[in-house]
């Protein structure tokens, strides 16, 4: 079973590309030279009274951070990493629908994921070879530049980049910024940021539009100047296409958690989705939560293509541990 990872919930793709956005821009007032207090605060602790960074330092960092970010973005795919997929019912006391566990590959046009666990059941070695195969076919596909499928291919991803990378530069226009606090979490000294839509930005495509109707909070490591975590929650119904192709209804909500997976480059840890809407005419709900893990830098297709090749004929099984 092999798929490639595709981001087909409109609510996913806006939220993250605005959690992309707002990391971006509130890093930037992190106050990097502004000395630290000398006694730890307790985790969970808001420390109100910490001195604020100025507009200035917003203004001076916004545009080196949002550089920051486009690195980030640009490594991720050519990572490899472990992704814990479990879906719940939604309500007070949530069922487990479904626990899938992958191994998330860079194929050069994107990622694919190869089902490791299905609910805790490893997959068949036959069935996991064949998807190595699989993940070869591309790989050699995409590096034939005569390749029509191949060239299709990278045209698509190209083009998801620049989008994307379009949406982190519209950081500074996109949300109104402001300081609540510092605090420690995961043992790092952070400042807390809430961000609310500002009235004042121009949006130029569908997700853009959606970030009115968003507002979040982080958490901005000082040292680093990335996000530790960021919550945002859907204020009020967004609607696609006029709503002619859906809507997501006020109260939805996602977190997300990012860690260092090397040095200068910071990819997400765990992410939570909680949200309701409909598609077409159809209702929907969906509450999962995607634990990621075990980074490994791949690099470009070609060295992806290497080790998958090597894999293959090693006939060495995937194993989690480093």
């Amino acid at each position: 079973m092999l798929k490639r990872c595709a981001i087909s919930k409109p609510f996913p793709l806006a939220v993250a590309s605005a959690f992309a956005i707002s990391v971006a821009l509130c890093s930037a007032a992190h106050g990097q030279d502004r000395p630290q207090a000398t006694s730890p605060q307790a985790a969970g602790h808001v420390e109100s009274q910490a001195q604020p960074p100025t507009p200035e330092e917003i203004h001076a960092r916004t545009q080196r951070l949002i550089a920051n970010q486009h690195k980030d973005d640009a490594a991720l795919d050519e990572y490899e990493r472990v992704e814990r997929y479990q879906d719940f019912t939604l309500g007070a006391h949530p069922q487990t629908i479904e626990d899938k566990t992958f191994r998330i590959v860079p194929d050069g046009g994107g990622t694919v994921k190869i089902l490791l666990k299905d609910k805790g059941t490893p997959t068949d070695p036959a069935d996991y070879r064949r998807q190595l195969q699989l993940w070869e076919d591309i790989l050699e596909r995409i590096l034939q530049p005569d390749n029509s499928r191949g060239k299709a291919a990278r045209e698509k991803y190209e083009k998801r980049q620049h989008d994307r990378a379009d949406f982190v530069d519209a950081a500074a226009q996109a949300y109104l910024v402001k300081w609540v606090g510092q605090e420690i979490r995961n043992s790092r000294r952070c400042d807390i940021f809430e961000l609310t839509p500002n009235p004042a930005f121009q949006p130029h495509s569908m997700f853009q539009s959606a970030l009115a109707h968003v507002t979040a909070k982080i958490w901005v490591d000082r040292d680093s100047g990335q996000m530790v975590r960021g919550e945002a929650n859907v204020l009020s119904d967004i609607s696609f296409g006029g709503g002619l192709l859906g809507k997501l209804y006020r109260g939805s909500f996602v977190s997300m958690e990012q860690a260092e997976v090397a040095p200068g480059i910071w990819l997400p840890a765990r992410t939570e989705y909680q949200f309701s809407g409909r598609k077409f005419l159809f209702p929907f709900s969906e509450h999962q939560i995607i634990e990621a893990s075990h980074y490994r830098h791949l690099g470009s297709p070609r060295e992806a293509l290497a080790i998958v090749q090597n894999e293959l004929a090693t006939g060495k099984p995937f194993s989690e541990d480093p």
